[in-house]
């Protein structure tokens, strides 16, 4: 039986402080392969989810399952290294180099994960550069040259090099119109649907629902909660 792409069951976590947020997730599943757009206001506990999600903090209580690896478990060093090895992010302000070269910041990943490393192609910046809609030779431009639009798809190319199981992203649309959303998205999913990743993206928009396998309401598989000093 295949493990599901990612699992959580009865996660609980507190930001630790007299004032704090608490999250829990009874029970989320996702399949290999499904795509799923998981909606929630702003101050829902969104970032908090991926921060589960992608290792960057531990759970209190609970299971974080990424491909059948109970995250949870890890410490914070192997957590860095299985989110650098199994997991492309996609953030919302990009988060590139800006004076290293579009090669630079795509390849960038691979420097923590070899065996990442070992499943991207010499040439697969480049391809994944002419696949996302970039002008031929920008692998060598730096970062901060390019637009906003052109930032985003090397962001998203520094996601999947490599061929990641599972790619998060996090209201990567939120600074586009309709128009370049609708672009944008799909190349993402023709990447996505060429190397068969999971994808989960985290957004307030209820319009981009439809091109997605699933569309899943933060507040109806989490709890959260407030306490003030």
């Amino acid at each position: 039986m295949t493990d599901p792409a990612l699992a959580l069951d009865d996660v609980r976590f507190r930001w630790p402080g007299r004032s704090s947020f608490a999250l829990s997730v009874p029970e989320f599943r996702m399949a290999q392969s499904e795509s799923v757009l998981l909606l929630g206001e702003s101050g829902s506990g969104k970032s908090t989810l991926l921060s589960l999600i992608c290792g960057i903090v531990a759970a209190d209580s609970g299971r974080v399952s990424v491909g059948g690896t109970d995250i949870a478990t890890l410490r914070a060093g192997a957590r860095d290294r299985f989110r650098a090895e199994r997991i492309g992010v996609i953030f919302q302000q990009f988060n590139l180099l800006p004076y290293a070269s579009v090669s630079d910041n795509i390849l960038l990943p691979l420097r923590f994960a070899p065996e990442r490393r070992k499943r991207a192609a010499p040439d697969e910046a480049a391809g994944l550069c002419s696949a996302l809609g970039l002008p031929d030779g920008i692998t060598g431009t730096t970062a901060g040259r390019l637009s906003v639009g052109q930032q985003q798809r090397v962001a998203v190319a520094r996601a999947l090099i490599g061929q990641p199981p599972l790619i998060v992203a996090d209201e990567p649309t939120s600074a586009l119109d309709a128009a370049t959303q609708d672009s944008f998205l799909g190349l993402l999913f023709d990447r996505i649907a060429a190397t068969g990743s999971s994808l989960l993206m985290v957004s307030h928009d209820e319009r981009l629902g439809a091109r997605f396998d699933r569309v899943v309401r933060l507040a109806d598989i989490a709890r959260t909660e407030r306490r003030t000093a």
